[in-house]
């Protein structure tokens, strides 16, 4: 990392936020966007042409999400900071994220002053976790709410949550680029550990514990 500015890429399908953030972020003088991305894809191309200090991610986006796109990241670039900026404010989309690499996890909701001191946090190796986040992972540890979904490995979930959305097999084996046989071996074990039955189980569970839009 540069001894005096943080080199960030950021990820987010919308152009109104990536500009707001871009304008934001620059007001720090120790902060440079030296590289955008609208999607997943994008930023994993972008990420090896740039190998920024800190990358800020949205997790939802068409095609690759953020997660998988993060974890195609690490594979490649081991040492590379993930920071993820997203509306979901719960437990589950944090310890997944966590679990996969992030080095932080910040919700959109937050103060602006929160994301900047997460970026040079992250960039100096420590991790970041928003304060109403770190709380809901408190709290769920506490109680063994989403103990199931915490069973899930970053996999399983990504493929669990697609499948919620709506997507088929064939779709997801597009997006994260397995075979529909392998997605179908995570299907099977999703239900098992969840102990979902059918498609609409599986779309009742997402929404109750907050992994998609009712």
């Amino acid at each position: 990392m540069s001894e005096e500015i943080i080199r960030v890429l950021l990820v987010d399908d919308h152009t109104v936020v990536r500009s707001g953030l871009c304008r934001l972020l620059e007001q720090h003088s120790g902060i440079k966007v030296v590289a955008e991305a609208e999607s997943g894809e994008q930023a994993y191309q972008v990420f090896g042409e740039y190998l920024p200090d800190v990358t800020v991610m949205d997790l939802s986006m068409p095609g690759m999400g953020g997660l998988e796109a993060m974890r195609r990241i690490l594979a490649r670039y081991r040492t590379a900071r993930v920071l993820i900026f997203s509306m979901h404010e719960n437990a589950a989309f944090a310890m997944q994220t966590l679990k996969s690499g992030a080095r932080g996890y910040v919700a959109k909701t937050g103060s602006f002053d929160e994301l900047v001191k997460a970026v040079v946090e992250v960039a100096r190796g420590k991790s970041y976790i928003s304060t109403s986040i770190a709380q809901k992972i408190a709290l769920q540890t506490v109680i063994g709410d989403g103990d199931l979904i915490s069973q899930l490995s970053p996999r399983e979930f990504e493929v669990f949550r697609l499948f919620a959305e709506g997507k088929n097999a064939e779709e997801i084996a597009e997006v994260l680029k397995i075979s529909q046989k392998t997605v179908a071996n995570y299907h099977t074990l999703v239900k098992q550990k969840l102990g979902l039955s059918n498609p609409v189980e599986m779309v009742r569970f997402a929404i109750k514990h907050g992994l998609i839009d009712s």
